[in-house]
């Protein structure tokens, strides 16, 4: 295999790897506790940008990055760093989103915090501005010695571990009683509510959890990128991986992996090898027509996804929703 190919294949298994480390965080958020996030984006960002800074460390005089900078720090605190500020930021706006609200007001707020994320992010220098950050260091490079194409196989089986690690602790989750108790709250939250079940603060366990697995994912794409700017991280980007995890099967940890590698990687990456028709951009905006066109039609035809979420009770229908499967499901959880 040519060095352009080895190239081409590492990166397209990184982006593999992050996609399905990302859509495991929005499945437990939406598929598993029906919480409608359209700001994921925006906490992968802020893994991203914890991380950029915490290995480039604090510029110095005259640089043409401006930022609050942290560090150094070496490999892999930036990282595990990125997830606890990601599960902190999930907190705050978790308390504060997700209090009060129906889920479709819970939509509408969330996508205000995304677009809030980004207007901070562009106009100030807390992060780089509108220009964003660059020249972020990759995680060992200098240590290990490897040319550039053995270093991508290197961060590609490093994201494969880090996957891999998530999907455990997501499968640990959702098979357990919490995430029986969240299926019903999801199906049901007055029936959960009504034998006892704190909704609020399971809602919000499920929130920061999936705040955290998205900060991770946004920490992994820059330190592979080695660059992060507001223009890559716009609200729509949130609704790739929402179609993602719904044409996988939402809820379906399986179907939502599946989905990963179909929707951000083989179906988006799959278009830039179709020819110019109209003008060069032409594809890049037929892609996002492409992508509303697939979650309408998934939603019109199928919307339990490829690999639907397996039934866990003899009464319940294609999206267990019975308030009877609810209440075994609630009792089971206790």
């Amino acid at each position: 295999m040519s060095i352009g190919a080895q190239f081409y294949l590492t990166t397209i298994l990184v982006y593999i790897g992050i996609d399905i480390i990302a859509c495991l965080g929005l499945n437990l958020q939406f598929g598993v506790a029906g919480i409608i996030n359209f700001a994921f984006i925006a906490f992968q960002a802020i893994g991203a940008y914890t991380a950029a800074v915490l290995a480039l460390g604090p510029p110095f005089p005259g640089d043409f990055q401006h930022y609050v900078g942290f560090g150094p720090l070496p490999f892999p605190l930036p990282i595990l760093i990125a997830g606890v500020v990601g599960g902190i930021a999930s907190l705050v706006i978790g308390v504060i989103c997700l209090r009060r609200l129906r889920s479709d007001y819970q939509a509408m707020v969330f996508l205000v915090v995304s677009l809030m994320a980004t207007t901070v992010a562009t106009n100030t220098n807390l992060v780089g501005g509108a220009a964003g950050l660059s020249t972020v260091p990759k995680p060992l490079y200098s240590n290990l010695g490897l040319t550039l194409v053995g270093y991508q196989w290197f961060y590609a089986a490093l994201t494969g571990v880090f996957a891999i690690v998530v999907w455990l602790a997501v499968r640990r989750i959702t098979n357990s009683p919490l995430g029986r108790a969240l299926r019903a709250l999801r199906d049901n939250e007055h029936t959960a509510q009504s034998i006892g079940k704190n909704v609020q603060g399971l809602r919000l366990s499920a929130f920061i959890a999936g705040g955290v697995i998205a900060a991770i994912s946004g920490a992994l794409l820059v330190l592979f990128i080695s660059a992060w700017a507001p223009p890559g991280w716009l609200y729509p980007e949130t609704f790739v991986y929402f179609t993602a995890v719904i044409v996988g099967g939402s809820g379906n940890n399986l179907g939502v992996a599946v989905g990963a590698m179909l929707v951000p990687v083989l179906f988006l990456e799959g278009a830039r090898f179709l020819p110019t028709v109209v003008n060069p951009t032409f594809i890049d905006g037929m892609q996002w027509v492409a992508i509303g066109a697939l979650s309408l039609a998934f939603l019109w035809f199928r919307p339990v996804g490829i690999f639907p979420e397996r039934a866990r009770g003899p009464l319940t229908d294609k999206r267990g929703g019975q308030i009877e499967w609810v209440r075994a499901m609630l009792v089971r959880a206790r």
